[in-house]
C-alpha cells in the first residue's frame, strides 16, 4: 500500500518545504559573507524602533541578511531615544515623546542578543543639539554652550545646529549620556560619527574659544576659519576628548568597543575638525567605520583606494567601510552595485562593512 503512495508524499513533502522556505533574495545570495557586518539604525525615516513589533522585524530582517551588529541611534535633535535620568537633569525631559511608552534600547538588546547580534548604541547627533529648530529648549538654558560662527551668529551647517564643541558643558554632558548607557545597559559598543568629536570648521569664534585661544596665542584666531594651524589646533583639542570618551568607557567596561564613524579624510578633517587617522594611530578606536558614501563604483573605488596612503596596513585592519544604502528622501542603492561595493573593499582587505541604513534591509 505504502508503495503505492509513495511518489505522491515525497511529491507533498517537498512542496511543504517549497513553499516553508523563502525565495533568496539578490543580496542574500551574493552578498560575500563577513564577520563583521553592521547598519545603523535610526529613527528619521524609519519606525524600526518605534514598537516592540517593529524592533522584533528589525532583528529578523537582519538575521535573514547576515547583520551581526545593530548601530543604533541613542541621542538626536536634542533628545534620547531610551528614558534618561541625565536628560532630565539637563531639560526636564526624560525620553523622545514618540518612544516614551517602552525603553526601545533595552528592548533591542534583548531581541538582537537572543539571535547573536551585537548593539551599539550610536549618539548621531553628537555635539549638534537640533536640526532647524531655533525654540530649542538647548538655547534658552545654555547659550553659553553654543557654538559661533565669525559673524558671531549660531554655528549652523546644513541646518543642523551646534554646540562649541570645544566648550567644557556639552563634553560633561555627551559624556554623562555615554557613562549612563555603559553602565545601565547590557551594550556591546559605543558609537560617535561625523558630530562626535566633530564641529563644523566655521566654528569656534565664541568667547570661550577666543578666549582661550588668546590666552595660548596672545592673538586672535584667525578670520579665514580653514587656515591650516587654526584647524590643527581645534581638531587636536576635539581628538583629546575622543580620547576621554573612549577612555572613561574602557575604565567602566573594558569589553565595550569605541568606534567612531566620521566622513573621509581629510574632507573630515577641513570640514568638521576630524583627523581620525590618529585616533587609530593613538590608540583610542577599537575600529573606524569612514563613511566611504558614495552613488557610482568609479567614485567608491577611488575613495577606499584613498586609504593606501593615509594607513598603514597594521593600522587599515581597524577600517570597516561605511556605505550608503538609502536614504530617507527615496534613494536605495541598486541591490548589484551594492555587492560590487562590498566585493572591491573585500579586495583592498577591508573585512567588514556598515550600512546606512536600516531600511534597505526592511523588505
Amino acid at each position: 500500500m505504502y508503495s503505492i503512495y509513495k511518489p505522491l508524499i515525497i511529491t507533498l513533502i517537498f512542496l511543504f518545504i517549497r513553499c516553508n522556505i523563502h525565495d533568496q533574495t539578490y543580496l542574500e545570495k551574493h552578498l560575500p559573507e563577513s564577520t563583521f557586518r553592521g547598519v545603523w539604525v535610526t529613527n528619521v525615516g524609519s519606525d524600526a524602533i518605534k514598537s516592540k513589533a517593529d524592533i522584533k522585524a528589525l532583528v529578523s530582517n537582519c538575521k535573514k541578511y547576515l547583520i551581526n551588529h545593530i548601530f543604533v541611534v541613542v541621542w538626536n535633535k536634542g533628545v534620547t531615544q531610551y528614558p534618561s535620568d541625565v536628560l532630565e537633569k539637563y531639560i526636564g525631559v526624560k525620553q523622545e515623546t514618540m518612544l516614551s511608552h517602552f525603553d526601545p534600547l533595552e528592548y533591542l538588546i534583548s531581541q538582537a542578543h537572543k539571535q547573536g547580534i551585537k548593539v551599539h548604541a550610536w549618539f548621531e547627533f553628537g555635539f549638534s543639539f537640533a536640526y532647524d529648530d531655533p525654540e530649542s529648549v538647548w538655547i534658552e538654558k545654555y547659550p553659553e554652550w553654543l557654538g559661533r560662527d565669525r559673524e558671531g551668529k549660531i554655528l549652523k551647517k546644513n541646518n543642523f545646529m551646534w554646540w562649541n564643541a570645544l566648550h567644557p558643558g556639552p563634553q560633561k554632558f555627551l559624556l554623562e549620556l555615554i557613562e549612563e548607557v555603559v553602565t545601565n545597559y547590557d551594550i556591546d559598543g559605543i558609537q560617535g560619527d561625523d558630530r562626535l568629536p566633530a564641529m563644523p570648521s566655521e566654528g569656534g569664534y565664541d568667547d570661550y574659544t577666543v578666549s582661550l585661544f588668546q590666552s595660548k596665542f596672545n592673538a586672535d584666531p584667525p578670520i579665514d576659519y580653514k587656515e591650516e594651524s587654526w584647524i590643527r589646533w581645534r581638531s587636536n583639542k576635539l581628538s583629546k576628548y575622543g580620547k576621554k570618551i573612549y577612555q572613561k568607557v574602557k575604565a567602566i567596561r573594558s569589553e565595550i568597543m569605541v568606534s567612531w564613524a566620521p566622513s573621509i579624510y581629510p574632507w573630515s578633517e577641513r570640514e568638521y575638525l576630524q583627523s581620525w587617522p590618529d585616533w587609530i594611530n593613538d590608540g583610542y578606536a577599537d575600529f573606524v567605520v569612514p563613511q566611504f558614501y558614495r552613488y557610482k563604483l568609479e567614485d567608491y573605488s577611488k575613495i577606499v583606494d584613498q586609504l593606501e596612503t593615509q594607513l598603514d596596513q597594521e593600522e587599515k585592519k581597524r577600517i570597516y567601510a561605511g556605505v550608503l544604502t538609502s536614504l530617507g528622501g527615496g534613494y536605495r542603492i541598486n541591490d548589484t552595485l551594492l555587492v560590487k561595493m562590498v566585493n572591491y573593499h573585500r579586495s583592498k582587505n577591508i573585512m567588514g562593512e556598515v550600512f546606512f541604513y536600516y531600511e534597505t534591509f526592511n523588505r
